[in-house]
């Protein structure tokens, strides 16, 4: 993750259990059957020990064949019930697995997307990519097996410690030999977990942040041979997983012996204890044999009660910062009642700041009449994509203001928002549909026909007719491949459905080659003619075209005007065009 990167919020664990309860009350009933269920086949299962007890004390007593037999017909009725009843629970608890799976899936799925931008932005892919595959996965896993079997298992050793007492009197108080050490253990075990397993997934955040830059940026990282800190800086990652990993290891690893020796003691003293009983003649050996055999039973519920228990802490971990995203305050305070009275954009004192007291714009005043083509060009890192989001909406400025007809920006409804402006960036991405799919995400309602003239207008209608199945071609991962610079026409091409007055092109077409470029920016003039247009340029032929050009040095416009104006003025502008025209191959945004 970038250095400048901010974590995403984690839920604190009463939120935690207050998700939880909201869960379990939304799915009481399906819950309830899976436990009821699960009893039914727990006491089934519980009337071996019994009647094996009862055939033990019979034999010593002196009994007949066919009570034998009668007994152990019994026995294997109520192992047959016990299987049936067992798989008809687990299927239940599959189906509610996936139920409440599903829920919570579709929650998070909308937090995701209700995120502001801006924080998105701050936040690096990282933490988020996280939170969408591992936690998301972690939160299925115990979703669909851990709390369904902590609860079956809870419910079973409920069962066959009251079982024990029934049968076996005042030997059953052997069963309560390993409490105190399983009690204790898992108290200190579970004021440490929670925390070791957030550190955890804060961890693989990190790192998935750092691998994923790296390989986004590998033509940069390679070009300005950053290689070797790179590597330092994945390493430095690797090394906190490590850290994290290894201490939720080692909690594990003090606390599972100490609970196994508290799952085996109650067998041991269940026989020395029962062999005194019986001695003494206050118990008989087939109370002693049912009690050990309940004694032995307990343990694999006891058993699989703490290991899914363990991956239910897991799972809470993922949970908190699955919902966590719910606590990130928006960034904005939008008005319903907020109505432009006209299309003009004016920035009046613009500052931003990623950081609080490292400002990236300086005081930034642009007034931008309707139907304007504005060109920014400048240095990397001047400001002139950040100022394009101010200008788009999608940040909101620490100081000053960004207006469109006298409303600011801000204060619009999204909707609103992005029925006014625009935003095109060098980034792009194919979802997983047809390209009518695709193209129907900037306005849901367009047939057909509306789809081929936007293709039409951004020059990519031949080959999207080209393909196998034409508008119906599945794209995206695991459908037909498209080039890059189709992925940007047909980003394009929803801005064109969008129809917004105003459009802020953030090097739209660096994708593409400059022929390529070059045709599309003319298949584009006539869609864009009425539109207001703030194209962030690399290519200074976008600059040439424009009504206007700022140029941005050090989060500042330092020269705005016509292109001719600024040739005349011989400014930074105008040594920009001549090395740009003098050398166009060896052209590069950074040169002055």
């Amino acid at each position: 993750m970038s250095d400048n990167a901010t974590t995403l919020p984690v839920a604190a664990q009463a939120a935690v259990r207050a998700e939880t309860a909201r869960l379990l009350r939304q799915h009481r009933r399906p819950l309830g059957v899976v436990i009821a269920l699960h009893a039914l086949a727990a006491l089934a299962g519980l009337a071996g020990p019994w009647l094996l007890g009862t055939l033990v004390q019979r034999v010593s007593e002196g009994t007949t064949l066919g009570e034998i037999d009668r007994i152990a017909v019994a026995l294997a009725v109520f192992v047959l019930v016990e299987t049936v009843f067992t798989r008809f629970a687990k299927r239940s608890a599959l189906v509610l697995g996936e139920e409440v799976f599903a829920q919570l899936r579709e929650e998070f799925m909308q937090r995701v997307t209700g995120l502001p931008l801006s924080t998105v932005e701050r936040a690096g892919t990282g933490d988020l990519v996280s939170r969408t595959t591992r936690d998301v996965e972690s939160i299925s896993w115990s979703v669909r097996f851990a709390i369904p079997s902590v609860l079956v298992a809870a419910v079973t050793v409920a069962l066959t410690l009251v079982a024990a007492a029934f049968a076996g009197g005042a030997v059953a108080l052997a069963l309560l030999a390993g409490v105190p050490l399983i009690w204790t253990s898992a108290r200190w075990y579970l004021r440490r977990a929670p925390a070791g397993y957030l550190r955890e997934g804060a961890s693989y955040a990190r790192l998935n942040g750092v691998i994923t830059e790296t390989v986004d940026g590998a033509r940069t990282v390679d070009a300005l041979g950053l290689g070797p800190w790179r590597r330092r800086h994945i390493d430095d990652a690797l090394r906190g997983c490590f850290v994290a990993e290894r201490y939720t290891l080692a909690l594990r690893m003090r606390f599972y012996p100490v609970v196994e020796t508290g799952y085996l003691l109650p067998i041991v003293v269940a026989v020395g204890w029962g062999g005194w009983l019986v001695a003494t003649g206050h118990a008989n050996i087939g109370q002693v044999t049912a009690v050990a055999l309940y004694a032995v039973r307990v343990v694999d519920p006891l058993s699989e009660l703490i290991e899914w228990w363990d991956e239910i802490q897991i799972g809470a971990a993922s949970l908190a910062r699955m919902i966590g995203i719910a606590e990130v305050p928006p960034d904005r305070a939008t008005r319903d009642d907020a109505t432009p009275a006209g299309q003009d954009i004016v920035a009046t004192g613009v500052r931003y700041a990623y950081r609080p007291g490292h400002d990236v714009l300086h005081g930034v005043d642009l007034a931008l009449r309707r139907g304007v083509r504005l060109a920014m060009v400048g240095p990397s890192g001047a400001g002139k994509s950040t100022l394009g989001r101010l200008l788009a909406g999608i940040h909101p400025p620490t100081a000053g203001t960004v207006t469109v007809g006298g409303v600011p920006l801000v204060d619009l409804p999204m909707t609103e928002l992005h029925r006014q402006v625009a935003l095109v960036t060098q980034e792009h991405h194919v979802f997983v549909g047809t390209l009518a799919d695709n193209l129907r995400l900037a306005k849901a309602e367009a047939d057909d026909t509306e789809l081929r003239s936007a293709l039409a207008a951004v020059d990519a209608l031949r080959w999207a007719q080209a393909l196998p199945e034409g508008l119906r071609t599945e794209v995206g991962s695991g459908g037909t491949p498209l080039t890059p610079a189709q992925a940007q026409q047909l980003a394009l091409a929803r801005l064109v459905l969008a129809d917004p007055h105003t459009l802020v092109l953030d090097e739209a077409t660096s994708l593409l080659d400059p022929m390529a470029a070059r045709h599309l920016e003319r298949s584009l003039s006539a869609v864009l003619q009425s539109r207001t247009v703030v194209a962030i340029a690399h290519r200074l032929q976008t600059a040439h075209d424009a009504d206007r050009v700022a140029v941005v040095e050090d989060g500042r416009i330092t020269e705005l005007g016509s292109h001719a104006q600024l040739l005349e003025a011989d400014g930074s502008y105008a040594a920009l065009w001549r090395s740009w025209r003098d050398e166009p191959a060896a052209y590069s945004p950074d040169r002055r």
